[in-house]
């Protein structure tokens, strides 16, 4: 029996996502981010598609480094302007009864008691379909806008992520005992408060006294994504995340970084098949081949250049407003996306200025595969047997019909090949993956928090035992 594909869709609630420019083709229905009748149709179309997911991006701030200005992105609508993606997870969830929500949220700017409330409300909402994508954020703009002056070292903000999950840990799965919520009318108790615990926590960031504001959600810590690429990134994806994400603009890189990212996987103790890998890429397809690579021509006659390298720039670091179209990307030390940076300058292929910004006209970093249903099949079960991939992260070219163009020709001709499901499995979004229970299982760092008590007294030890240390 051939692997099974497994796709998310990949969207932003804002305009220009990842293909710069392409709002302005007439089909193009991005522009309608704000109204929720687009989000709840676009769920239906992937839930009919069987996708495990809507992966939904942010970025808190805006892409100012191409040029030294903000002009190009506000211009282009290079993902400004940008609505909050969390308040989107209600309205989808009750359109569709299975689609995961995947949200974006960062650990540089939202407080961990505050975000744990959020998310758990979300989870409870969508009855256990929530997942939180973990991101310490790259644009200097933000962190000036929510006053902390610029981004922390790149290595720094994963140390600050490893302690503001422990905090949700603590707060999601250590605060409230199961059954501490009983609902008994006959006695008068609601709660046992003998089995809600205050965390205790008092970290080098973060200082969270008290108790978990939420009773335990379906799956109590949502699914957690993360696409971490760099060293330190990698590291973290590998000790917490369930599914990764990575753009590799080519089967080399990716195939290097899955190999990596398993291996780690297993030295954290994990099973590395219960972890999955979506990597980016765009889907342009039709019923024939030369239908495909027409609607490919007529979707690059709109891509914005200026667009494009205002997008580079900005996950880069680098600007490369600077330099002339035929110079070489060079790798310099930046604070942004690091994998990034090593990718377009120290893979397996040289970049000029303009092919980069060409290349990510459409899509963004990750490849654009353009055919009929039999060539794109092709290549997608090729990169997954190539590569050990479990997936694809689907960016649109113009939306809702990239999306609805895999689900008419792309899923038919893979579950025709046995190589896509044809239906979801019951239960929450963990449970609807991995085939197992709601929970994060033992092996996962989560698990050494559900004893709060313990975690406190361990917790308190740990002062006195470094002090006979030294």
């Amino acid at each position: 029996m051939a692997r099974h594909i497994r796709f998310n869709a990949f969207d932003m609630n804002c305009v220009g996502h990842q293909s710069p420019g392409l709002w302005a083709h007439p089909r193009d229905r991005s522009w309608k981010y704000k109204d929720l009748d687009y989000w709840q149709d676009l769920a239906r179309t992937l839930e009919r598609g069987v996708f495990d997911g809507i992966f939904i991006a942010d970025v808190i701030g805006y892409y100012d480094v191409y040029k030294g200005s903000n002009y190009h992105a506000i211009h282009q609508a290079a993902q400004i302007p940008v609505n909050d993606p969390l308040q989107l997870a209600a309205p989808i969830a009750l359109a569709t009864e299975h689609l995961g929500i995947g949200i974006t949220a960062s650990t540089s700017f939202e407080h961990p008691y505050t975000f744990a409330r959020r998310l758990a409300t979300a989870d409870h909402h969508s009855k256990g379909r929530v997942g939180w994508n973990i991101v310490t954020s790259y644009l200097e703009s933000g962190a000036k806008n929510v006053g902390q002056g610029g981004l922390r070292r790149h290595d720094n903000r994963y140390e600050v992520a490893a302690e503001y999950v422990e905090v949700l840990y603590k707060l999601l799965e250590g605060s409230w005992e199961e059954g501490a919520v009983v609902r008994d009318g006959n006695r008068r108790i609601f709660t046992h408060p003998e089995k809600v615990h205050e965390i205790g926590h008092k970290g080098k960031y973060f200082e969270v006294p008290g108790y978990g504001l939420t009773e335990p959600s379906p799956q109590r810590t949502p699914v957690l994504y993360q696409a971490g690429a760099s060293g330190p990134g990698k590291a973290f994806a590998a000790a917490h995340a369930e599914c990764i994400f990575v753009a590799a603009p080519t089967k080399s890189v990716l195939k290097a970084y899955v190999a990596d990212i398993r291996q780690r996987i297993a030295a954290a103790g994990r099973d590395p098949r219960k972890v999955y890998i979506y990597t980016l890429v765009t889907v342009i397809t039709d019923e024939t081949e030369e239908k495909a690579q027409k609607k490919f021509e007529d979707y690059k006659s709109y891509v914005s250049y200026d667009g494009s390298l205002t997008f580079m720039s900005g996950w880069s670091g680098i600007d490369f407003g600077q330099y002339a179209p035929t110079d070489v990307v060079e790798k310099i030390e930046t604070n942004a996306i690091h994998s990034f940076v090593e990718h377009i300058a120290g893979g397996d292929k040289s970049w000029t200025i303009d092919e980069l910004a060409r290349f990510g006209g459409i899509g963004g970093m990750g490849p654009v595969f353009v055919g009929s249903p039999e060539r794109i099949a092709d290549i997608l079960q090729e990169w997954v047997a190539d590569t050990d991939v479990d997936g694809f992260n689907l960016a649109y070219a113009v939306t809702p019909d990239s999306f609805e163009d895999v689900v008419a020709h792309i899923v038919p001709e893979l579950q025709k090949r046995g190589a896509y499901p044809t239906a979801y499995r019951e239960g929450t979004l963990r449970e609807k993956l991995f085939g197992e229970g709601p929970y994060l299982p033992k092996t996962h760092p989560a698990d050494g928090y559900r004893d709060i008590e313990a975690v406190k007294r361990r917790d308190a030890e740990l002062p006195a035992l470094k002090s006979v240390g030294a």
